[in-house]
């Protein structure tokens, strides 16, 4: 029979914990970031007025938090605290330097450095230079805006552009999904502001590039500023920021794109390098457009199948069908584009009525519309593209899996969930912090992992490689790494740095 009795073991502390680390893999994506320029691109264009630490050993320092799985400032005391780590990262601050760039490293310390990683206060300081004292004050209760960016934070969000030039490198595309979307990050700093689910929040706006899996471009921002504010914008900003080989531009969106000025653009093909933007756009469901859709016969209702994983696929309980629906915005001009409509309808079972509700009580949060064989939720999307409505959907709702995911990932995975400052620009350079660390992770899984490893989420990468214990050796001046986990393991780390060493020497990919 089981006791309830405690095991009898016991915990000591290791004397000698200088060579064992818990992060293996960690240098594994240092190596990355070195080959893909992030390195360089650190070092070249961010130069804030640092004190000993460079913008690099802070940067990287965070972006190997985010990866660990550390959510704030103060983790960075658990990467310090790893004697392997630490000995290892010491070893290569200054690799690759002559005699005469060690000195000159040295004199940047005023007392014999002995850390690995910044402090918790350096990295605070840090931050800090990245806010815009003088927009705060445009920040308040009941206003949407973005509060410009000061240099360095510019800067920053720039360095970004090396990963997406190294995945295009080595995966060429000529094709841009762009997905577009706005996220929720609820925090209590005391300067954050309500946003519309009333509680304090940060809205981070993410332009996502599917067929890289990439962040192209992502905009931090108060809780108060709805999803769609100035989406036209950042859309532009989106598009400088892709490769010159990039041809062709899809864009997806929810509700909060529905705007004229964003529809316009992309058909009347506004944009002088790629012209016309065919789009999907979840359209508003307004009572005129119920009336169109009410006019739709029965016949012309079909139903939504689901493309499945294996290539089949699986009716739905949902229909579609064209609606013949002319919003005035878009008969202003005779010769302009075509703009499709499509409503999507669900069959809602009966529901009773509980007495003593009120009227708010009893409203639902999405539309719904009344037809001849009952309720049905509704819902519309509006498109310049020539697919069939089935494929169409299909298409469109990827983003929704995408989306959902991404944002897991930022605030879940990464730092993004937590901030560490009240400071907006500080919390606006943590952000951009967290998403070199998602680029970096998705370019490892895309260009250096192994097959059975691409599809992971961060948190199995953990387990699997970022995680894995191991004893740093120093022999004849080389570094070595003494693995854990057997023969398997080895192999594993074997092959991904054989992949690591082919893509830095081997030259571009073809597109796949």
């Amino acid at each position: 029979m089981m006791t309830h009795e405690a095991f009898s073991f016991q915990y000591l502390s290791e004397k000698n914990s200088s060579s064992l680390t818990s992060f293996s893999g960690l240098p594994l994506y240092m190596d990355l970031a070195a080959i893909s320029g992030l390195w360089l691109k650190i070092s070249q264009k961010v130069q804030t007025k640092t004190r000993g630490w460079s913008d690099l050993q802070i940067l990287m320092s965070l972006i190997l938090l985010n990866l660990a799985g550390g959510d704030c400032i103060d983790d960075i005391e658990r990467l310090e605290n790893d004697g392997g780590l630490k000995t290892l990262l010491l070893k290569l601050e200054t690799h690759g330097m002559t005699r005469k760039q060690r000195r000159v490293y040295e004199r940047r310390w005023s007392k014999e450095k002995n850390r690995a990683f910044p402090s918790a206060a350096a990295i605070h300081r840090y931050l800090e230079q990245f806010h815009n004292h003088t927009a705060e004050s445009l920040r308040v209760e009941g206003k949407a805006l973005i509060p410009p960016q000061n240099k360095l934070l510019s800067k920053l969000q720039n360095v970004n552009s090396s990963l997406i030039d190294y995945a295009q490198k080595n995966h060429r595309c000529d094709v841009a999904t762009l997905d577009q979307d706005a996220t929720l990050a609820e925090t209590h700093k005391r300067t954050a502001l309500y946003c519309y689910e009333k509680y304090k929040a940060y809205q981070p706006f993410n332009t996502y590039w599917a067929e890289q899996d990439l962040l192209l471009h992502s905009e931090f921002r108060d809780g108060n500023v709805n999803a769609g504010f100035e989406q036209l914008r950042v859309l532009k900003e989106a598009l400088q920021l892709l490769p010159k080989e990039i041809k062709k531009v899809l864009l997806r969106s929810d509700s909060a794109g529905y705007q004229e000025d964003l529809l316009r653009y992309c058909a009347e093909g506004k944009n002088e390098r790629f012209e016309k933007i065919e789009f999907a756009i979840a359209a508003k469901v307004s009572d005129s457009f119920k009336c169109a859709v009410a006019e739709v016969a029965e016949a012309n209702w079909h139903p939504v199948c689901k493309e499945m994983e294996d290539g089949s696929w699986l009716k739905t309980d949902q229909e579609w069908a064209e609606v013949c629906f002319v919003p005035t915005w878009t008969a202003m001009k005779k010769d302009g584009p075509n703009y499709r409509y499509l409503a999507i309808r669900e069959r809602m079972n009966p529901q009773l009525e509980l007495p003593g509700l009120t009227p708010q009580q009893l409203e639902l949060p999405f539309p719904t519309i009344k037809l001849e064989k009952g309720q049905y939720k509704l819902f519309g999307i509006v498109t310049n593209r020539t697919l069939g409505g089935n494929d169409l959907i299909n298409w469109l709702r990827k983003r929704c899996g995408y989306s959902e995911k991404l944002h897991s990932v930022e605030k879940n995975d990464l730092a993004g969930g937590q901030f560490p400052s009240n400071k907006f620009g500080a919390n606006a350079a943590w952000w951009q912090i967290m998403v070199l660390a998602f680029n970096l992770n998705n370019l490892m899984k895309s260009l250096v992992l192994p097959k059975q490893l691409k599809n992971k989420r961060l948190k199995a990468l953990r387990l699997a490689i970022i995680g894995v214990a191991g004893r740093v050796i120093q022999h004849a001046r080389n570094l070595f790494i003494k693995l854990s986990g057997g023969k398997n393991t080895a192999d594993l780390f074997w092959q991904i740095r054989m992949n690591m060493n082919k893509l830095a020497n081997a030259p571009p990919l073809l597109s796949a």
